[in-house]
């Protein structure tokens, strides 16, 4: 934000610094401009949800099957399947407010009223009524309510965090005469959104409601439109097509059993109880559950989701944009490095620069003199650190156009003498001093070296002369150099290890740093980004190009303002990455809200940015981006494990509910074996595959990794093996029907067949699952505790229901004999144990599906 431009029609408003406006002059500005709103109120948005909400044909299947059964007298079908509309709803309902508490929260930040000069007198109004060309006064801590010109105050100070994410106030300065020119600089603009800290002042009113920069990221954030997540559309069409095939089977069902001769009650009910079978509500409840147990293992890694859907999305990711001040650096700068001029030691120097700096100022850097002034004191050193005790007679603020900061000091002692350093940009400082070029060149070549060494470098010069002599205004030249400071931000721990490993993984990271080039490239070379060689650009220069193309070998955005981003992540968008950005402040909006996955800056990071960020970091590290990419990947190889055994078992359920009463045989399963298998399939599928951690790497990731759940070797592959367990478990009944002649006994047998093979499937797919971490099959197979577990719980229902005869009576089975077990058991451990064909089709998938990040 270097400079604004103002609209020539505009300028008239702004050429008288004192007079406020006239009650004419304001209608007629209003009726040009419109109120001051920065978010327009938006009725009705319970609508919006419900519409959004009735496109999902899931809804509607759950509640016609609930409705069907309400009327048969199953109520407790009815009710659970109800219950499973509960997270379908409440998700839709989260996301939906997750889109509109960002904005609401941004316009909830503006002043409600301000104070104005209008016909001469001043007085408060609401500040929706102000109008470009209003006179607003401003106290310290007021809420600025507009974008205009500051044109009285003095030591202005103002907090700017909301717009930029920097804490660190801003100094301001009035214009000397009436505005002329259509570009203003910075330091003469007031905004909307922002606070005065320091002074007294006014400004006249440029921009108001969508014309402000705040109203304009606003309206930009507002235009982003969220879709579904590659995963969540895959499951819609999912549960879609099952639902198709479940309505098919059950008709057809239904109209042989009446050719059979049953009766329309017996037909009835053979299509429901199948309906039931068939229906597919385990996968978006199956869905929405690991996404929470991803939300709750991803606040274990400092990772706070705001929107559960990114849990998923974070695994997709393949290019970050992070920032590097605070996330892969400290965010704290260090004094590292003093190279004094002849005739000054280093605790001269640094006290000069401190005394340059103005007193109430916050500024990072004037902190890092501080604080190496009072460690020096702290040590015994205090006798060489001359401590600044200077009366302060003037400052010359530091502005991006001046590059520097002058304080002009009374020297202590003395009652006509004054000194005066400049402290700011080297290239600047060098050029006011009195110095020979054969120096001056060896004074850059320095600054470079330790530039190329990624640390800032400023430049500090004074001059001392006669109180009389100095006449009010910051001297040009005459100064004499004083020498060089270096400061470092730290690299946090890790990140040059996590850096590596998105590397190795194939993700892209880019540095997004408003640091000069030469700077930017050692912290990247540091942090092992791009190799030896990184590649290294200029946001205006990128932006220069407009090609796509120049995004693909880009490793640092040098120079760039946090507004740029939204720029840079559509183009790497357009250029198919899946894209992560990080941001801290209001102008980063929308590039959180249009990034694949936005993630805020838990400790640095303005409220709305947090608002509208699927992620907030709470430690601010980049290594937890990483951590969160791992479980993100997990969590997808855990989903597609769970959904491999949800539809296999559900192939082999449904086939035999509906061949059997097709081939004439009595009813297989009655509405109670329905519920005891579903009392067994939803505890598997929701806890026995979430509980597989991350592997010590992060695994490479292939673009076909789209978000959908199995390519089509896997679907064949799953159909295949759901099939042979269908065929074993109607041999298995066929086989006892005719060897009994009974209907009950035979279907005891086809029961106990399907739990084992329910067991069977689980622990295999679980230590599949576990195919990272232990390579020896044998640990494998024994890694999911878990697994056994729910698969010996399956196997004890199944011989309580069995072998106790009041319990098997009232379900309608009988207790086998030791040669029925076996034969039962045996058809469902070789018809489970055919998964086992599955091992082979996930290592054609992308490898993100098989190794993640622990620590």
């Amino acid at each position: 934000m270097s400079s604004r431009q103002i609209p020539a029609d505009e300028l008239v408003a702004l050429t008288d610094l004192d007079r406020g406006l006239t009650e004419s002059e304001v209608a007629r500005q209003r009726s040009l401009h419109g109120s001051n709103d920065i978010l327009k109120e938006q009725p009705a948005q319970w609508r919006v949800l419900l519409r959004d909400t009735a496109r999902d044909p899931m809804i509607w299947f759950l509640v016609v099957m609930s409705a069907l059964y309400g009327i048969v007298g199953e109520y407790t079908d009815a009710v659970v399947l109800l219950v499973a509309l509960l997270p379908l709803i409440g998700m839709d309902a989260y996301l939906h407010r997750r889109t509109l508490v960002s904005t609401r929260g941004l316009a909830d930040r503006l002043a409600a009223t301000c104070r104005v000069v209008r016909n001469s007198l001043a007085t408060v109004i609401p500040a929706r009524d102000l109008v470009p060309g209003d006179l607003v006064l401003l106290a310290p801590g007021d809420p600025i309510p507009a974008d205009g010109i500051f044109v009285t105050g003095a030591e202005i100070q103002t907090d700017e965090s909301t717009l930029t994410g920097e804490s660190v106030p801003v100094r301001k300065s009035p214009v000397i005469e009436p505005v002329r020119s259509q570009s203003v600089d910075h330091r003469f603009w007031a905004f909307a959104g922002t606070r005065l800290l320091a002074g007294e002042a006014r400004f006249r009113v440029a921009f108001t409601g969508s014309q402000t920069l705040y109203g304009e990221i606003v309206h930009s954030a507002q235009a982003i439109n969220r879709q579904r997540t590659p995963l969540q559309a895959a499951v819609v069409r999912l549960v879609t097509i099952l639902l198709v095939i479940a309505i098919t089977i059950c008709l057809a069902l239904a109209g042989i059993r009446l050719w059979q001769g049953y009766g329309i009650l017996d037909a009835l009910m053979s299509a429901l109880t199948l309906a039931v079978a068939a229906l597919p509500e385990e996968f978006p409840v199956v869905f929405t559950f690991f996404l929470g147990v991803g939300v709750y293992r991803l606040a274990r890694r400092q990772a706070l989701v705001r929107r559960a859907v990114a849990v998923e999305n974070i695994g997709r990711v393949t290019c970050i944009c992070s920032d590097k001040t605070g996330t892969m650096t400290e965010g704290r700068l260090e004094l590292a490095h003093c190279v004094s001029a002849a005739g000054t030691d280093d605790p001269h120097l640094v006290a000069l620069a401190a005394s340059a700096a103005d007193p109430a100022s916050h500024d990072p850097l004037d902190d890092a003199l501080s604080n190496w002034l009072r460690q020096r004191g702290s040590s015994g050193e205090a006798s060489k650190v001359a401590t600044p005790t200077a009366e302060r007679l003037a400052s010359f603020p530091f502005t991006e156009a001046r590059r520097r900061e002058t304080a002009v000091l009374q020297i202590p002692g003395t009652e006509d003498g004054c000194q005066i350093v400049v402290k700011g940009a080297p290239e600047t400082v060098l050029a006011m001093s009195r110095i020979k070029e054969v120096e001056n060149a060896r004074w850059l070549e320095e600054v470079d070296r330790l530039a190329r060494g990624g640390h800032k470098v400023i430049a500090c010069a004074v001059q001392s002369r006669a109180l009389a002599d100095w006449g009010g205004n910051e001297p040009q030249d005459g100064y004499t150099f004083a020498g060089l400071l270096a400061f470092e931000d730290r690299l946090r721990d890790g990140v040059r290890e996590a850096v590596n490993s998105c590397r190795e993984a194939g993700i892209r990271v880019v540095m997004v740093t408003g640091d000069h080039p030469i700077t930017a490239a050692a912290i990247a070379r540091e942090i092992g980004l791009g190799g030896s060689t990184p590649e290294i650009v200029t946001a205006e220069a990128l932006a220069a190009t407009g090609d796509p193309r120049a995004m693909e070998t880009v490793d640092v955005v040098a120079r760039a303002a946090p507004a740029q981003k939204l720029d840079l992540v559509q183009a790497f968008q357009s250029a198919g990455e899946i894209v992560a950005v990080t941001g801290d402040g209001i102008n980063d909006l929308p590039a959180i809200l249009a990034a694949d996955i936005g993630i805020a800056m838990g400790e640095r990071g303005t409220q709305s940015a947090r608002e509208g960020a699927a992620i907030v970091l709470l430690d601010d590290n980049f290594r937890t981006i990483v951590h969160a990419i791992a479980e993100g990947r997990q969590l997808f190889q855990n989903l597609r494990a769970s959904f491999a055994y949800l539809l296999t078992f559900h192939i082999a359920f449904i086939a035999t509910a509906a061949v059997i009463p097709m081939l004439g045989y009595p009813l297989l399963y009655l509405p109670v074996h329905i519920i005891w298998l579903e009392l067994i399939i939803h505890p598997t599928a929701l806890l026995v595959f979430q509980d597989q951690a991350p592997a010590s790497e992060l695994g490479h990731i292939g673009r076909e990794s789209d978000g959908e759940i199995f390519d089509r070797r896997t679907w064949a592959t799953i159909a295949v093996t759901g099939s042979i367990m269908a065929i074993l478990v109607l041999a298995v009944y066929i086989h006892a029907f005719e060897q009994h002649g009974d209907g009950i006994h035979a279907r005891s047998m086809a029961m106990v067949s399907l739990v084992a093979m329910s067991s069977t499937l689980a622990i295999l797919l679980a230590s599949q699952a576990h195919a990272a971490q232990t390579k020896s099959g044998i640990r494998r197979l024994l890694s999911s505790r878990v697994a056994w577990l729910v698969s010996a719980v399956s196997m004890a229902s199944a011989v309580i229901l069995l072998e106790v005869p009041v319990v098997a009576e009232r379900v309608h089975l009988q207790p086998l004999a030791g040669a029925s077990w076996t034969l039962a058991i045996l058809a469902g451990v070789l018809g489970g144990a055919t998964v086992l064909f599955l091992r082979r089709a996930p290592r054609r998938q992308s490898r993100a599906a098989s190794t993640v990040i622990a620590n």
